[in-house]
């Protein structure tokens, strides 16, 4: 997606669908890439015919199919930090946590270099990020929410998706506090602020506000 200041390149890696975004601003020879997935070479390919340093590695969770490309983007620059919310840290070394162990190919990332918390704001290749963490997929998940630019836009991971939302069948998952943080966290955004999930296309919060069947008003009764 082009914006007038900025570039989204998505990367949509086998066998799981998983999205990556290479995010940059233009005039600038950095970038951000978010949830590198397992074509790991196509996002480095896409940063050198850009011409673009890798900035940093923003992980929205650590489940594996999220975090496959980390140790690739590492190696090719290395240093660039790995960033992630602070409770979904120890799923990047822990092949059980990150469920790569149960797909029968345990695999690890490199260990973040920096951890984030709810509601921190940071700066990287010129991208103001702010940090909400919206437990419910996995035990930390975060979505990063850029407002620097209209509309706002989301890197959602895998909490919202177009008509659908995160699973909460994994271990450390949880559909109420996912759908409780969504509510808190997503949907008191504008109507136009566009979402970039961690599979599928892109949505508007608007869209997902009126026809997500996830999002309905019964879908907010309290556990127990």
């Amino acid at each position: 997606m082009i914006d007038n200041d900025y570039l989204i390149d998505a990367v949509e890696s086998p066998p799981l669908g998983e999205v990556a975004y290479v995010l940059r601003i233009r005039g600038r020879d950095d970038a951000v890439v978010i949830d590198p997935g397992f074509d790991a070479r196509s996002i480095l390919r896409t940063l050198a015919d850009e011409k673009r340093t890798l900035a940093a590695i923003l992980n929205t969770h650590g489940h594996f199919d999220h975090i496959a490309g980390n140790e690739a983007l590492k190696a090719a620059f290395p240093y660039a930090p790995i960033i992630v919310g602070r409770n979904d840290a120890p799923l990047l070394v822990d092949p059980e946590a990150n469920l790569s162990a149960s797909f029968l190919f345990p695999s690890r990332s490199p260990a973040a270099d920096r951890l984030v918390d709810d509601g921190e704001c940071f700066e990287v290749a010129g991208f103001r990020f702010e940090t909400r963490e919206i437990p419910g997929h996995s035990p930390g998940s975060v979505v990063f929410v850029v407002d620097q630019f209209d509309p706002t836009f989301v890197l959602g991971g895998d909490v919202l998706f177009a008509g659908s939302v995160g699973r909460t069948d994994f271990a450390g998952g949880n559909g109420y506090q996912l759908l409780k943080g969504i509510r808190a966290k997503l949907l008191t955004l504008p109507d136009a602020a566009l979402v970039f999930p961690g599979h599928g296309p892109p949505t508007t919060i608007g869209a997902e506000r009126r026809t997500n069947p996830f999002l309905s008003e019964g879908a907010w009764a309290s556990p127990g």
